[in-house]
């Protein structure tokens, strides 16, 4: 009696892993609690960060705004310009190694709790469950035909997600343009054509990738579920079904005859991806955890030991020890010492970070200048960007050969956040001993900070 049974919810499992939407079944446990923790966490930033304010010498701003027509990015009180393109691009390479020593040690971890397709698909899901009920009743709906009340608890799904993935778009956009700027363009649609199709765009891919494509993202659209493989050891812990302890699989749990594997099922009807991962591992498993603590709780149920289903490495699964330390995992020991290399070296290039930039452009359209009274004269083109939030003054000096100097002023005041170009006439004596292009340099100082200097090459014409 017990065969037909179990071969008829073996059918149902297969037909529902393979057609039609997952409707995963919901858990509890230490995983599932993590995953939403980082869900909360992640949406507190987001959608709180673009509310924040940061007074800045009496004028108040968004602390966090990128401002690309303005071409800078406020980070609270550091202003990054695109002459610090260096500084994104050891950001970008760090959070590269660090997901490939994440992957090295646990996985596709990133991806079970912390991206943010994992994160908006479980908002979405959630959102579903609280219109059309539990798994089940989701399953149960989507095979009805088309009625009043399904026509109406679909409609009501649908249009929650298109709220959320409204409001999710317009703080997208509010890291651009200012939110509280944006939002009272937004009733009479006068926003500008960046803000509108950057909008009308994050909306529908929050909408189509969170709540219609769900594991299908992650199955066939996701890269790193491709080459994930090549960042992983044998030492590499994933979520992995102990088969010598759960074979043969039994519903009656016969004493010494069957393992602890009583094929409930239940690890893979809360799977957000529909796979069993009792067929070992799979590319789509996105090592979320939540097949462990429905295993976990069976099997307190059945009284038997938990971690039927627990995060283990190759090694272990072959009875082998974990290698314990960087050195025993070459692979691992460079993702850190790559992590290390970087965070030095932008922490010292954000250190070392000078708030004053200079560029000197000698004027080519005249060699030089004889003047009545016998001096030589060269003109330059002097640009004084100050990356400060204040205004700040800078004296000009110029040395490398001997009684050059400036003709006119040497003190001069930039704007915060501006460039200034200056004209500048540089002259010398002309019985000077030397001829023909020579080398001078161009000082810059801050008068408030003389430590604040550039010292800038360019070139001399003599006759």
């Amino acid at each position: 009696m017990n065969k037909p049974i179990n071969k008829v919810r073996e059918a149902k499992l297969e037909l529902y892993r393979k057609k039609g939407t997952i409707h995963a079944k919901a858990t509890t446990g230490k995983f599932n609690t993590l995953r939403w923790a980082m869900v909360w966490l992640s949406q507190i930033i987001f959608f709180g960060t673009c509310w924040l304010t940061w007074d800045a010498n009496g004028f108040t701003r968004q602390a966090v705004l990128l401002d690309i027509a303005h071409e800078k990015f406020y980070l609270f009180g550091l202003v990054l310009w695109p002459q610090d393109a260096l500084l994104m691009a050891f950001v970008l390479i760090l959070a590269a190694t660090a997901l490939f020593f994440v992957t090295a040690l646990a996985g596709r971890l990133f991806c079970g709790f912390a991206c943010p397709q994992t994160v908006y698909t479980s908002i979405f899901t959630w959102i579903e469950a609280k219109v059309e009920g539990d798994h089940l009743a989701r399953l149960k709906l989507d095979q009805q035909p088309m009625n009043a009340r399904k026509l109406g608890l679909k409609a009501i799904k649908h249009g929650l997600w298109f709220i959320f993935a409204a409001w999710t778009a317009i703080t997208f956009v509010g890291y651009f343009t200012p939110i509280r700027e944006l939002l009272p363009t937004l009733p009479d649609w006068s926003v500008g054509p960046w803000e509108g199709f950057w909008l009308i765009f994050y909306c529908a891919f929050t909408y189509v990738q969170a709540g219609l494509a769900r594991e299908a993202v992650c199955q066939h659209m996701c890269p790193y579920s491709r080459f994930q493989g090549v960042m992983c050891d044998a030492a590499t812990r994933n979520v992995t079904y102990d088969a010598q302890r759960g074979e043969p699989r039994n519903s009656r749990r016969q004493a010494g005859s069957s393992g602890d594997c009583i094929d409930c099922g239940i690890c893979v009807q809360v799977c957000p991806t529909g796979i069993d991962i009792r067929d070992g591992l799979q590319y789509q498993c996105i090592n979320c955890g939540l097949c462990i603590d429905a295993c976990d709780q069976v099997m307190t149920k059945v009284g038997a030991p938990t971690g039927l289903v627990r995060f283990m490495s190759e090694k272990e699964v072959a009875g082998e020890p974990q290698p314990r330390g960087l050195v025993r995992r070459p692979r691992v020991a460079i993702y850190a010492s790559v992590l290390v290399v970087f965070t030095v070296l932008g922490g010292w290039m954000l250190a070392d970070r000078s708030l004053l930039l200079v560029d000197v452009l000698r004027d080519r359209g005249a060699l030089h200048r004889e003047m009545g009274d016998g001096t030589i004269e060269n003109a330059y083109t002097v640009k004084l960007m100050n990356l400060d939030e204040t205004a700040r003054s800078f004296s000009i000096e110029v040395t490398g050969l001997p009684g050059i100097g400036i003709v006119g002023a040497r003190e001069f005041t930039v704007d915060a956040g501006s460039i200034r170009p200056l004209s500048l006439t540089v002259a010398m004596p002309g019985d000077s001993a030397v001829s023909g292009i020579q080398p001078i340099h161009f000082r810059i100082s801050a008068t408030h900070d003389p430590a604040t200097s550039v010292m800038e090459k360019s070139s001399f014409v003599l006759p």
